[in-house]
């Protein structure tokens, strides 16, 4: 995120500002940020994979979606692919020094909503119950 002030020179095109319209970097926060991005990513901070069992371990995704998924983060340089020489061929992923660095963000982030659930539950229940009206 952009800490700095805007200047007026003529490199503030170059400075990255996701909170502006045409930032190339949202689409890429977009990317991670995504449902399978952050699980994927996460998922890859645990060591190399290949696809099939990072598919089992990212329960629910669907394989079309995971291989966008991993394209993308592949071309935002978050993700390495690797084709191994064997018969047959095997492909592993494993995270780029960039995507090691977000992911351990946003595992943290991940362990903050896992640890407090109870306190969500309890303001979703809270909120239901303020919204559902009595008879």
């Amino acid at each position: 995120m952009n800490t700095r002030p805007p200047s007026t020179d003529d490199d503030q095109a170059l400075e990255a500002d996701v909170f502006a319209r045409n930032c190339t970097s949202r689409p890429v926060l977009q990317n991670v940020a995504s449902r399978w991005g952050v699980l994927a990513l996460v998922a890859l901070r645990e060591g190399p994979y290949r696809f099939s069992a990072l598919r089992r371990r990212v329960d629910g995704v669907s394989e079309r979606m995971l291989s966008q998924t991993l394209q993308t983060l592949e071309r935002d340089g978050m993700v390495h692919r690797e084709v191994l020489e064997a018969i047959p061929p095997r492909v592993e992923y494993t995270l780029t020094e960039l995507g090691a660095q977000v992911a351990e963000r946003l595992e943290s982030l991940i362990v903050v909503l896992e640890t407090n659930m109870d306190t969500v539950r309890a303001a979703q229940a809270s909120y239901h119950r303020a919204a559902t009206p009595t008879t």
